[in-house]
């Protein structure tokens, strides 16, 4: 639910998903044991409300995650400091996943926007929502890969399902 006690819908339907402009989560393949695992996946209309986080934290910006990027030592290296180490949750080979920052990033993949609403990439990609728009269809995203130790930022559509995570 929302932070002022409202909740948020729980889109299970591809179909319902790809159309949804409110916000909206799911757990990955509608399973409470991967939310369990890699946490729920929200639309960027859920990240948008302000209403997503206590008070005092916010959904990090595209600038937000650029500053983490560069404060472990640049793009080409800060995934791997990122990254959960090993392959317990991660495809091998996880390339040059330390953790070293003890961020964490569990590959939770994403639920596709585009009009099947479709669920990819879990074990093989983390994929965090920002609250930056890119344009009226799209947003900045921050995404790690189990191949390389980059860190990302793309853009994606706002229909798409994401990780969050929060700063204060």
């Amino acid at each position: 639910q929302y932070n002022d006690g409202a909740a948020i819908a729980n889109v299970t339907d591809q179909n319902t998903w790809a159309a949804q402009t409110n916000g909206a989560y799911c757990a990955y393949n509608n399973s409470q044991s991967n939310a369990g695992t890699y946490g729920y996946l929200y639309n960027w209309y859920a990240v948008n409300t302000g209403k997503l986080t206590p008070a005092g934290w916010r959904v990090p910006s595209a600038a937000d995650w650029e500053a983490l990027i560069n404060s472990l030592g640049g793009d080409t290296v800060a995934g791997g400091k990122m990254k959960e180490a090993g392959t317990t949750h991660w495809q091998a080979p996880n390339t040059d996943a330390t953790n070293e920052s003890g961020f964490t990033a569990l590959p939770g993949g994403i639920r596709e926007g585009s009009a099947t609403g479709s669920f990819d990439d879990i074990g093989v990609a983390a994929k965090f929502a920002s609250s930056t728009e890119d344009d009226p269809t799209n947003i900045k995203y921050f995404r790690l890969n189990y191949a390389t130790a980059e860190a990302f930022i793309n853009e994606y559509l706002k229909t798409a399902g994401y990780s969050v995570r929060l700063v204060q």
